[in-house]
């Protein structure tokens, strides 16, 4: 499962935010620190305060502040916010017949058993993005920072 530019920047951010329950952080500090665009972290974060994660303080020294629960949101919670993990797999099969008829390789059965293993993958992705909490991810951090 490879995951997008801006569910890779609310995880991180997500994560950034947890770490400071209760306090402001700007949406301009997270971006540096991460060196993501801040125009398109705008959008990221938005999208997590209409899914309840964030609140948006605004006036000076505004920012945003973490509004989720550590201990139960996991990180899948978050991934589908920006992406369609449900969605087909998408493969070229004219593309892998050109490149395998040569060889005398049945291509539709090979692209077949390579989609069954990639759908596997996909699901042990699923499962365990389900099962990781942003409080086990942080508790990760604090470990590896030892």
């Amino acid at each position: 499962m490879k995951l997008q530019k801006n569910t890779l920047a609310a995880l991180y951010s997500v994560l950034e935010f947890a770490a400071h329950p209760g306090e402001q952080r700007s949406a301009a500090g997270i971006a540096r620190q991460y060196r993501i665009s801040p125009h398109h972290l705008a959008k990221v974060l938005r999208a997590l305060g209409r899914a309840g994660l964030l609140e948006s303080v605004r006036g000076v020294g505004g920012g945003y502040r973490f509004t989720g629960n550590a201990k139960r949101l996991t990180l899948m919670n978050v991934i589908e916010l920006f992406e369609d993990i449900n969605a087909a797999r998408r493969g070229g099969r004219r593309a892998a017949r050109r490149e395998l008829e040569p060889a005398g390789v049945a291509p539709i059965e090979v692209e077949d058993a390579v989609g069954v293993v990639l759908a596997e993958i996909d699901e042990i992705a699923k499962a365990t993005f389900s099962s990781i909490t942003l409080d086990t991810m942080l508790k990760l951090v604090a470990r590896r920072r030892r």
